[in-house]
């Protein structure tokens, strides 16, 4: 209906639109999609008072009337679909609402009966009420079926940074058949701004066609991490990067799938050449290491040898605290907790033990780099090889750490840093003995701590290795200090006694 200009109702030309009709409409849109608006809306139009009520009784919107319970429970358990009555000075109507799970009851009462513009229009209102519900419905169940898929992916992701690949293989069968049937896998890295971090995982999860596993990092909020047997991966998220600005792609070489700790550190370690380069996207370069450089039976007594405390305790535990460990090593704890999906007390224990363990100090980045290669190495081991024989004559870790191949490629990578004015160098080494603290190195040096910080990320465009965030790059460079003397070898007390109880 429409008004004429002395105020009396005329009905709508054909075709036209009755002016309520199409406010009923706009609640429709995205932005208005809310039922109690709905309900608010009909109130007003009317002229009454409205209610919705759920299968229980319940009021969900609305302020209605008093109804008779009775006959509220045929409308919602479908006995009937709508009734009207008088009540005194009021008049009522109750519609039948139709729901995905239940059946909802929507009461409208008036000071006039209802005549046939009131009754379209409650009538049509209902079917909007029933758009939205279920609408509404088919949203939140895609929701949380987003979420569980996201959280089983997740929990995929720390199976395989566990090396448990058994446990992560069968977890995905039941829902991505196939994703982790090949025996090796690139790991990749998108870093963006977190507000677009949603967007971008959506965005990886169609480009891939969810044949590979793509996770909103639980540490870093701007990263995705997407691991993948597939070589156009890449591809895929080399066109998602250039479409948005500020957004960068590290990847990882093809590793097995028990070393996706591995490959995510060199796909986190691609990211900071990443950021200098104009397509925004790095690969890990296999480059040299330094342990390729060690003699390789030393390296596995020296190894054996530093580790051998933790062969005290069950075999479960020790893979537990070598697990732990490793990416401890490579993150924060709270990081690392997040990874594992443990508490960040549970891998400050872990290592606490470990520490006391080897009778290392995880504050000192030399230790920290020793260790770090000790466990690379144990984990790499698949020969066996390395006995208690063995390890007695096994040289010392200055000398193998210090011989003519690792010297020469220390030398090679510090090297590039004399190239800068600035003392890059040597703001860069007493960092590393500070433990990597930027005040007490700033202090050593009579430089401010901003300066040394400075320094220090100037650094790693030049040696290609990320240094602020610690991890496998940070501890070569330190390796490469040690090697050329430049930093004092730690040492490792071995285990610390604890005293008795009581």
């Amino acid at each position: 209906m429409a008004a004429r200009k002395d105020g009396i109702p005329r009905p709508a030309a054909a075709g036209e639109q009755p002016g309520w009709a199409q406010e009923l409409l706009e609640h429709l849109r995205p932005a208005g999609r809310d039922v109690r608006r709905v309900v608010d809306w009909l109130a007003g139009t009317v002229h009454g008072s409205v209610a919705l009520r759920d299968d229980t009784g319940t009021l969900v919107a609305g302020t209605g009337p008093v109804l008779d319970e009775n006959l509220v429970a045929d409308v919602t358990s479908g006995r009937i679909a709508s009734a009207a009555w008088e009540d005194g000075e009021r008049y009522l109507r109750l519609v039948q609402v139709g729901h995905p799970s239940r059946t909802w009851a929507l009461a409208v009462s008036r000071d006039t009966p209802f005549d046939r513009h009131s009754a379209d229009v409650v009538t049509h209102t209902a079917q909007v009420i029933e758009l939205l519900l279920t609408a509404g419905e088919t949203t939140v169940a895609g929701q949380r079926l987003r979420r569980a898929s996201a959280d089983l992916r997740l929990a995929i992701l720390q199976l395989l940074m566990v090396e448990d690949t058994v446990a992560a293989r069968r977890v995905a069968a039941g829902l991505w058949p196939g994703l982790l049937e090949a025996d090796t896998a690139c790991v990749y890295v998108v870093e963006s701004e977190p507000a677009r971090r949603d967007r971008l995982a959506e965005e990886a999860l169609e480009s891939t066609e969810e044949e590979a596993l793509v996770v909103r990092c639980p540490a870093m909020d701007g990263h995705v991490i997407v691991v993948s047997p597939r070589e156009a991966t890449a591809g895929d998220l080399k066109s998602l990067v250039e479409r948005y600005p500020d957004t960068f792609l590290g990847g990882s070489v093809r590793q097995s799938l028990a070393r996706t700790a591995t490959a995510y550190g060199q796909a986190v370690s691609a990211l900071a050449v990443a950021r200098f380069r104009p397509d925004k996207t790095a690969v890990y370069a296999e480059r040299t290491h330094p342990e390729r450089l060690m003699d390789p039976a030393a390296l596995r007594g020296r190894t054996a040898r530093l580790l051998r405390p933790l062969d005290a305790v069950p075999h479960h535990t020790r893979a537990e605290l070598l697990a732990t460990t490793r990416l401890g090593l490579e993150f924060t704890a709270v990081n690392t907790a997040k990874i594992l999906g443990v508490s960040r007390n549970t891998v400050r224990a872990r290592m606490e033990r470990v520490e006391n363990m080897l009778g290392a100090d995880f504050d000192d980045l030399t230790a920290r780099a020793v260790v770090h290669l000790a466990l690379h190495t144990q984990f790499n081991l698949q020969d066996g090889q390395a006995g208690s024989a063995f390890e007695a004559s096994v040289p010392g870790l200055a000398h193998l750490v210090s011989g003519p191949a690792v010297r020469a490629w220390a030398g090679e990578l510090l090297e590039r840093l004399d190239q800068d004015a600035r003392p890059l160098r040597r703001t860069l080494r007493t960092w590393i003995a500070a433990g990597g603290n930027a005040e007490r190195a700033a202090q050593l040096l009579g430089v401010h701590a901003q300066t040394v910080r400075e320094h220090v990320r100037s650094a790693e465009p030049v040696l290609e290795r990320q240094l602020l965030a610690a991890g496998t790059d940070l501890y070569e460079v330190v390796l490469a200090h040690l090697a050329l003397g430049d930093l004092e070898t730690p040492v490792f007390a071995g285990p610390v006694p604890t005293s008795p109880p009581g």
